[in-house]
Parts: C-alpha cells; sequence; structure tokens
C-alpha cells in the first residue's frame, strides 16, 4: 500500500518521539519531567495524519489491533497485578522487614558486599530498582560515618544490585515487557537469564569483598531493628510459584491475598485498608499500562505503512548469521535506552521488531528476551541521567554529600559485567535451534 521509497517516513512519529523526549529531558536536566505518554499520545496522533491514501478506518483498525495484542493486554494484567502486591508490601514494611533481618547478619567486614547482596535479594523480591535504591539508599548514607569513604562504592552496590532484581524479578516489568513480547514463560527465560548474569553476581561480589579492606572500619554495630519474618511469607510464595512453573498471574495473586490476610489479621490493618492499598497498587501502573496500550496501537500503524517492514528488511540485509542478529538486537535495546534512559520503554519499543528479527532467523525466545532485559538493565544501569544513579544521589544530597554521577559509575561493576556477559554469550555460546529448551 506504500512504496518501498516512503516506508522509511512510516517511522518518523518514532524518531520525532525520540528527539522530542530527549531534548526536552536535556533542557529541564530532568529525564522524568517530561511524560513519556504524553509525548507518545502526539506522536501517535501524527501518524494518524500521515499517508492520507490510507483509510482513516484501516489506520484506526491497525491501532486497536496492535493495541489490544493478547501479550500487551496479559503485560497490563501483570503490571496492576504486581503493583498492587508492591503497595501491600509497603503498607505492612514488608521490605524494611528484609532490610532489617539480613542488616542483622552481615558481619562488619562484609559491609559493601552485604549491601550488594542485600540490593539483590529485596530487588528481585519486590521488582523494582528505583525501589530497593530508595529504600537501601538512605541507610548507605548513613554507613559514611561509620566507613568514611565508602558512600561512592556503596551508592555503587546498592544501584548494581538493584539491576540484578530488576533483571530477574518474576514481577518486574522488565521482565514483564521481554518475556510477553518475545511469547516465553517466565519461568524459561529467569533459567537462561540467571545462568547469563550469576557469574557477573559472583564476580562483583568478590570484587567488593577485596576492596572493602581498603576501607578503615570505625565502629559497627549489626542493626537490631525488628522485622517480622511472616510479612516475608508472600514473596516468598510468589518466587517459589513462579520458579514452579505456575502463571505469574496466579502466583501474583496469590501473594496478594496472603498479604491482605496478613495485614488483616496480623498487623490489625482493616479490610478496607487493604483494599485502598491494591487500589493505589494499580494507580501507581495506570501510566506505564497506558503507555504499552498506545505504544502498541502506534507500532500497529507503523506496521500498515511499512515501517517495520522497512526495518526488517534494512536489518536483515545486514544479517547472514544468528550473531549478527541477536548483536543487532543488543545494539538497538542499548541505543534506545541510552536516548530514552527507561528500560522498560526501550523493551517495549525494541521487543516487536525483535521478535520479527528472532522469528526471521530460527534465534531462541529465551535467548532474545535474556538480551533485550540483561542488555536494557546494563545500560539503564550506567547511565549517569537514568533514575537509579539519580535517585542514589538525590539520597545522598538530602544528607549533606555531594557527588559526581562518575563517582558511583566508576564503581558500578555489576551492570558492566552483565553487558560483558551478553556479549561473551552471543559471540561465543552455542547457538540452538529456537524451538530447543
Amino acid at each position: 500500500m506504500v512504496s518501498d521509497r516512503k516506508k522509511s517516513w512510516a517511522l518518523l512519529p518514532l524518531i520525532l518521539f525520540i528527539l522530542i523526549y530527549f531534548s526536552a529531558s536535556l533542557m529541564l536536566n530532568d529525564f522524568y519531567a517530561i511524560s513519556a505518554l504524553t509525548v507518545f499520545v502526539a506522536v501517535t496522533l501524527l501518524a494518524f495524519l500521515q499517508f492520507p491514501k490510507i483509510p482513516f478506518d484501516h489506520k484506526l483498525k491497525a491501532f486497536a489491533e496492535g493495541a489490544a495484542n493478547e501479550t500487551v493486554l496479559l503485560m497490563i494484567m501483570i503490571f496492576l497485578l504486581a503493583g498492587a502486591f508492591a503497595q501491600l508490601g509497603n503498607m505492612v514494611g514488608a521490605v524494611q522487614a528484609i532490610v532489617n533481618m539480613l542488616m542483622a547478619y552481615i558481619p562488619s567486614n562484609f559491609i559493601i558486599p552485604g549491601f550488594f547482596l542485600l540490593a539483590c535479594f529485596i530487588s528481585i523480591s519486590i521488582g523494582t530498582s528505583v525501589g530497593t535504591i530508595a529504600t537501601l539508599s538512605p541507610i548507605a548514607v548513613e554507613m559514611e560515618n561509620v566507613l568514611p569513604g565508602s558512600l561512592p562504592i556503596l551508592l555503587a552496590a546498592v544501584v548494581g544490585g538493584s539491576m540484578f532484581g530488576d533483571n530477574l524479578s518474576f514481577i518486574s516489568d522488565t521482565t514483564v515487557a521481554a518475556t510477553r513480547t518475545q511469547n516465553v514463560s517466565m519461568k524459561t527465560k529467569f533459567k537462561a537469564n540467571f545462568t547469563l548474569v550469576l557469574p557477573a553476581a559472583v564476580a562483583t561480589t568478590i570484587l567488593y569483598y577485596f576492596l572493602s579492606s581498603a576501607i578503615t572500619l570505625q565502629q559497627f554495630e549489626s542493626q537490631q531493628a525488628g522485622y517480622d519474618i511472616l510479612g516475608l511469607l508472600p514473596y516468598v510464595l510468589v518466587f517459589g510459584f513462579s520458579i514452579l512453573g505456575l502463571n505469574v498471574l496466579w502466583a501474583l495473586c496469590i501473594g496478594i491475598i496472603c498479604f491482605g490476610l496478613i495485614a488483616v489479621f496480623h498487623f490489625d490493618f482493616t479490610f478496607h485498608d487493604s483494599i485502598n492499598a491494591i487500589q493505589d497498587g494499580f494507580s501507581n501502573m495506570f501510566e506505564l499500562s497506558l503507555l504499552c496500550l498506545i505504544i502498541s496501537g502506534l507500532v500497529g500503524i507503523i506496521r500498515l505503512h511499512g515501517g517495520i517492514d522497512y526495518i526488517v528488511q534494512m536489518i536483515t540485509n545486514r544479517i547472514k548469521t544468528k550473531k549478527q542478529a541477536e548483536l543487532g538486537i543488543a545494539s538497538l535495546t542499548a541505543i534506545v535506552d541510552a536516548v530514552l534512559a527507561n528500560n522498560t520503554i526501550s523493551i517495549l519499543i525494541v521487543g516487536n521488531l525483535a521478535k520479527v528479527i528472532a522469528d526471521t532467523h530460527n534465534l531462541q525466545p529465551k535467548r532474545v528476551a535474556s538480551i533485550l532485559d540483561t542488555t536494557s538493565c546494563f545500560m539503564q544501569g550506567i547511565i549517569p541521567y537514568g533514575a537509579q544513579i539519580l535517585v542514589a544521589l538525590a539520597a545522598a544530597k538530602s544528607l549533606g554529600f555531594n557527588l559526581s554521577p562518575l563517582a558511583i559509575i566508576s564503581h558500578l561493576y555489576y551492570p558492566f559485567l552483565i553487558g560483558f556477559s551478553t556479549l561473551v554469550m552471543i559471540l561465543f555460546y552455542q547457538h540452538r535451534p529456537k524451538n530447543s529448551d
């Protein structure tokens, strides 16, 4: 319907989104001051105006079919349930209970690697890197009084560990986006992803352990704040059931019910408090859910205009091997995330294209999902204007410490190592047909 020469113009809305969002964020010196949803709605309206020879009804149908895709709707359901689960956990103080429990058992000579592992555990439990950093950063800043000179490396340990869970957690929005766009189960992706990042996590822990010996310990008392082990049960259930292969929707429902019962019968919250927490959790995910619908609808229009075919043809003409296909997916993911400073949006944008490339070159869906998620977390973890580093810097500044982003990035070993691990996997790990497990 659209000539090959004009297909490239179908990408104009997406290019404009990147230019507007990136330039506006730079001018405001804040990559989260401009709503990505607002910009996407504007460029989607532009997509409707493009190629006037194509009937508007056809464009509207393409948008609706893209937005109503089964993968997108299931993704939104998971986002909403994950938001409710996280909000209930905050209400009963489960996150702080995790912090208190693990801090009580961290030896004084294991503080820095301990903070990294603590961030890993919390982030994989709650599924958000920013939430983990916001929880742990104030504690890390306070440790500067005990371990002078440790603040940059402690914050780096927290940021790096938070990306571990962002990449692996069953309730992380990046995991949901990566698995749903590639139509692969979370359990399968977790196994592939865990094998990929485990060496990086072990190496990072060892590095932090040896580096911690250079910091003089003035005084240290284990955190003796109380914690209620029962508040941790829903996290264990969600993680355990997901590992066993239960659909994450049911696992989250079980976790939400468990949190609700604990809140009412153990923590003396009312049933109404629990319902309000669930509603707040849903509300926290509304913008992301709408963003998924708009992006998917926009991709549907771009596909109708021939933009997806143009990209696939442009990339596949240069791709001769599976390695080149995977390198192309990884490179595109890293570039988009570097521009947008949001790994979830990056996966949503690249995911559909990655699926086409994967099908064309017979790539394993679990490998592609892992590449999408790990590459986006690698880039998101190291960019100085990303939310993760900005939250850590804000915590330090609120307590009177002014740090530059480079002070943290210079100690960010884990994100760089998972980026390296992904590259090694692509270049040297055996490629098998996509139907093999």
